[in-house]
């Protein structure tokens, strides 16, 4: 069954009329896990980082694509940035009321200062992606456009880059 947070999530989706699909599958904590799922459309799926600028002034949810890894220093260049680091537990929860293991760019909905940028990897434009709906024991697929549209629409800033 659905968690509240999850259903929430796609209640949100079905307000803004945007079409997806959902698999409930166990709870996944890393990319690794989720692969070993083999779920249907499984290049689809984002590998998501929540990471912060040195002086803890600018958060990030990075979605990338699941076989690329994230290079900080380069993502700095990216984004013109401070120097990057991952952002702590305590900071997920703060920010986006999230757990480990749940990152997604929908938590970006629970930003009430809407202060987080969310940075998308530039291969997932025109494509379907595939991220947890706020709790890591589901997926939910749907357009990247329709994602990024949403974000902003609640008020955070995206980036599109290549990551």
């Amino acid at each position: 069954m659905l968690s509240e947070q999850a259903q929430t999530v796609l209640s949100v989706l079905q307000t803004a009329h945007i079409e997806y699909h959902v698999k409930e599958h166990i709870p996944v904590y890393t990319i690794d896990e989720m692969s070993a799922l083999h779920l249907p459309d499984g290049e689809a799926v984002a590998k998501n980082l929540f990471i912060r600028d040195d002086k803890k002034r600018t958060y990030y949810i990075v979605v990338i694509r699941q076989e690329k890894t994230a290079n900080l220093k380069a993502l700095r260049q990216t984004l013109g940035s401070r120097p990057l680091s991952f952002a702590s537990e305590d900071d997920l929860w703060k920010y986006l009321k999230l757990t480990k293991g749940a990152v997604t760019p929908l938590g970006a909905l629970n930003d009430e200062t809407q202060s987080v940028v969310v940075v998308f990897d530039k291969d997932f434009m025109g494509n379907q992606i595939a991220v947890h709906p706020n709790d890591n024991r589901a997926s939910v697929w749907m357009q990247t456009d329709d994602l990024i549209r949403l974000i902003q629409e609640h008020g955070n800033p995206v980036v599109v880059a290549e990551i």
